[in-house]
């Protein structure tokens, strides 16, 4: 009798959650679906044109080819909404551009009136030349050692992961290894940070690939380098790795978004679904699936949090009655809605498709891949550590005891840049 109260009691509680997930979701469907036209008739008034959006995309036959040869990810237009399938108040007769470039072929030197027009938020549209990401670069030094004159400078470039910036390491691991052999790069990644944040642009794998090596590799002219990143950088950093096999010295993925593909769903789906699957809690996954299924309401958070940083930053001084805000918290509105919601979607759900090769390639080469994520990861599962194992059985894999996503480096950043150089000294002893 215990036994059928007690599985009738769990039950009962599954279902209570489910249908306050399913009544919370519809709401936000609901919302989103306002919002939708309400940024329709601002952007119109504002601008003098709407601008374009997926919605009228999600329940329409789209050329599948032309999406995969421009690295667009299906999960742009496969979010459904109930209320837009059911054509409510008319809004699938409106005439929308259905056409992808169309999505990203605003003036990338003009603002939209939802994003901050602060100085240092559009410092990069001052560049009259050709835009580069922002990039923070440490050279070696020669304090301990005599003959750096003669010892070939190693290389590092560092990729930060999502809602991040180069601040990730140039405030932790940088100072760790000040003095040191090795010349090493901070990348803000196109869209974030210090970057340049184009509205004409897609954000796919290969626009982020294509300004890392513009901005970096060929910049500064690299013949061989380390990578290190960090959640979604990983992505990015393994399709750089397989681009260039024959210039990777070693890669350290931290806490890297990988999923086994599956014969029975798409690989960006897969992402989609572990990464921001609709529930209530925990908090990072609710926030997770906000951001990444509803278009509007996400342009509407970056409008209250991004666009008004200043105030918000300054409010949180007081508060805290620190003069300099944690790193963290100002990553956190160094972007626009159009690149944080495009690089979502076409990088860490676009770009799960592109894992499986680079991972083989990588295999084939016997590039030395370290993998280390803490064990109390709550945004990418330790799985997906695991995971790469299985792809790359040489891969070294490190399950950090009792930290997070993001404490896996901040708090332990000794013991992070210790690790880093013992694995780039061991590849060059064992090239040398």
């Amino acid at each position: 009798m215990a036994d059928f109260w007690g599985k009738w009691a769990t039950k009962t509680a599954q279902y209570l959650i489910s249908a306050t997930n399913l009544s919370v979701f519809l709401f936000f469907d609901l919302l989103d679906f306002i919002m939708c036209i309400f940024f329709r008739f601002v952007d119109q008034i504002l601008e003098g044109k709407p601008t374009p959006c997926y919605c009228r995309s999600q329940n329409r036959t789209k050329d599948c080819e032309d999406r995969r040869n421009a690295r667009i990810s299906d999960t742009l237009f496969g979010r459904k909404n109930g209320f837009r399938e059911l054509g409510f108040l008319g809004i699938t007769s409106w005439k929308v551009a259905d056409d992808s470039k169309e999505i990203g072929s605003e003036d990338s030197r003009k603002t939209r009136w939802s994003d901050c027009g602060c100085e240092s938020c559009v410092s990069w549209l001052n560049n009259e030349g050709d835009q580069k990401l922002h990039v923070v670069v440490q050279e070696p030094s020669s304090k301990g050692n005599q003959d750096i004159s003669t010892t070939p400078t190693e290389n590092v470039i560092f990729l930060h992961g999502f809602l991040s910036s180069s601040f990730l390491w140039t405030e932790t691991v940088f100072p760790q290894l000040a003095g040191s052999k090795y010349r090493l790069f901070a990348v803000d990644l196109l869209g974030f940070g210090s970057s340049p944040k184009p509205r004409d642009c897609l954000y796919t794998m290969n626009d982020h690939l294509e300004m890392v090596e513009t901005s970096v590799i060929r910049e500064f002219n690299l013949t061989s380098f380390h990578l290190v990143a960090h959640s979604m950088g990983c992505m990015i950093a393994l399709a750089l790795a397989a681009k260039h096999p024959n210039n990777l010295k070693s890669i350290t993925l931290t806490a890297p978004p990988y999923f086994l593909s599956s014969e029975e769903e798409d690989a960006g789906s897969i992402a989609l679904k572990r990464l921001a699957y609709k529930r209530l809690w925990p908090p990072l996954l609710f926030g997770a699936a906000f951001m990444t299924w509803y278009e509007h309401l996400g342009r509407c958070v970056c409008f209250f949090l991004c666009r008004n940083h200043r105030t918000w930053e300054r409010i949180l001084k007081l508060v805290t009655r620190k003069r300099k805000l944690h790193f963290l918290v100002i990553d956190l509105t160094r972007h626009t809605h159009h690149s944080a919601w495009h690089t979502m979607h076409n990088v860490i759900c676009g770009g799960a498709k592109m894992m499986d090769p680079c991972l083989e390639i990588l295999r084939r080469a016997g590039a030395r891949v370290i993998v280390v994520q803490g064990s109390r990861d709550q945004v990418v599962p330790v799985e997906c550590s695991h995971n790469i194992k299985v792809m790359v059985p040489d891969a070294e894999v490190k399950i950090i005891t009792g930290v997070d996503h993001s404490t896996v480096i901040i708090g332990r950043e000794k013991e992070f840049a210790t690790d880093l150089q013992l694995i780039w000294a061991s590849v060059t002893n064992a090239k040398g």
